[in-house]
This record gives structure tokens, sequence and C-alpha cells, in this order.
């Protein structure tokens, strides 16, 4: 009778390389995400600017139906392609992006730093660049659900109310400005995000950063404009720079007299320093295989 030694054996297959590896990291995330406390209510509570965009397209469709609530015809009824930017760059639409950031992207690395998680990461097929565009999913996921689909689906509802074309013929690029600016915002914010969350190994610090990043830069601007009065501060401005963007996408004068290109060179500029901070941080702990 034959005996043979056990020993190891090695696998002889063939790893495949997926398009794809990053993906249950981004499903994994948004889970996390809607399991926190208050999340859901939360988020889903961030479509009623929305809602309310939504019914003035309607009623703007049938002013006759609603000329006892209103008198003559109101601003704000007017659909043009000022309603669209109002709707995505006005203050109230840009704090609650800084929120969703809060919650959804202060711990997206902060929390891998801190249980020492990439190195279990890097220890599959998975490769930094992976790691980075399944955590950039995660954020980008909420903010196209905020941008993106309100945008198309308003344009959409206004042609369904208006039982014609007339609209889109007169603003033939107008779903072109909302995918931008929607692309926009999720460069911008998921970039701005992680990269504030890959400086801290507490979630919470990275929280406040990133809060506090954002209203610091406007409580900047606004010293120094008080004084000085020159434009060009604007870029000094997270808010106001994605402000003058959103109207020189959408075809209108931005509100200062300032180049919107330069602001989104700004925001670029950003974007190019949060991907640096990104490969710092990331680098030390990468398995190279």
């Amino acid at each position: 009778m034959t005996v043979r030694e056990k020993g190891y054996t090695h696998w002889e297959g063939e790893l495949k390389e997926s398009r794809w590896v990053w993906f249950p990291l981004t499903r994994l995330g948004i889970k996390m995400a809607f399991q926190k406390r208050f999340f859901k209510l939360f988020y889903f509570s961030t479509f009623l600017p929305a809602l309310i965009f939504l019914a003035g397209i309607y009623i703007s469709e049938r002013l006759e139906d609603f000329r006892f609530m209103l008198r003559g015809s109101p601003a704000f009824l007017k659909i043009t392609p000022n309603y669209f930017k109002i709707y995505l760059s006005n203050s109230l639409f840009l704090f609650i992006l800084v929120l969703v950031m809060i919650f959804v992207g202060g711990g997206l690395i902060a929390d891998d730093l801190r249980f020492n998680a990439l190195q279990l990461y890097f220890a599959r097929p998975l490769r930094k660049i992976d790691y980075v565009i399944g955590k950039m999913a995660t954020l980008s996921f909420f903010i196209l659900l905020l941008s993106l689909v309100p945008g198309v689906l308003f344009i959409l509802f206004k042609l369904l109310f208006a039982g014609n074309l007339v609209f889109l013929r007169h603003y033939p690029w107008l779903p072109l400005a909302v995918v931008g600016y929607s692309l926009v915002l999720t460069l911008f914010f998921a970039a701005y995000a992680l990269a504030l969350s890959a400086l801290s190994r507490n979630n919470r610090y990275a929280s406040l950063m990133i809060f506090g990043v954002y209203f610091i830069s406007d409580i900047i601007f606004n010293i120094f404009y008080q004084n000085f009065h020159h434009p060009y501060l604007v870029l000094l401005s997270l808010k106001l720079n994605l402000q003058q963007v959103a109207a020189g996408l959408f075809g209108l004068s931005p509100p200062y007299a300032v180049p919107w290109s330069l602001s989104l060179g700004v925001l670029l500029g950003l974007v190019f320093l949060a991907f640096v901070i990104l490969q710092k941080r990331i680098r030390s702990v990468e398995v190279v295989k």
C-alpha cells in the first residue's frame, strides 16, 4: 500500500482580474451608511426641496388652476435654466450635500485607518486605485441621487406637463448642463470628503474638518470682502466657487464679476490636491504583489 506524505497543495488556477473589483466596497459603504442611526430619516428628508421644485414645475403649467393662490406670475414659476441652477446651487442644497458627506464620508477612510483595515483590503486582489474608486463611488451614489436624478426628472416632467417639446427646443443644451454640473458637484464633494477623512483616524475629527473647512472658507471670504471689496476674493469660498461654476454652465451671469472658469480651476485644483493626499495616506500601507 502506497503511503503519501501529507503536505501543502499549491493552487494552480488562474487569477482573473475584474473591472468591478471595487464594487463590493461601494456596496458595503452604502449599506453601512443606511445602518447609521437617523441617516435614513435624514437622507430621505433631503428630497423635500426636489419635491417642492417639482411642484413648482407642475404649477407653472397649470397657472389658471392656481390663480386663486397666486397674484400675477411669480418669477419663481418661470421655468428657465435659472430654475435648475437655483435648485442645484442654492446655499441650502450645498449645505445638505455637506451634511451628507459628514454622515457618509467622515469615517469612510478614517475608520479603515483606525482599525488597520487597509492591510486586509490590499491583501486581496485590490489595488489602491480600486480602493479609491470604491470609496468615491459610495459618495457619488448619494450625491447623484440628490443632484442628477432630480435635475433629469425636472426636465422630463416639464415636457410631460407641457405636452410638447417646446422647452427642450428652446434650451437643447440644458440636459448637458444638468449632467455637467452634477458631475462637478460629485467629483468635488467626493474627493473633498475622502481627503479629509484620510487625514485622521478619528471619524469625528474628519467630520468636523468636512464641516469646518467648508464654512471657514466662506467666513474668510466675507472678512476680506468687507474690507477690500475685490470680486476675485470669491475664489476663497468653496460655496461661491460652486455657485460661480453653476451660473457659467447654465449660461447665466456669475454672481461676481469673475470668469467662472477660474472658479472651476480652483475646484479642480482642490480635487487634484485631494488625490495627492489620498496617495500619501494610502501608499504606506499598500501591499505590493
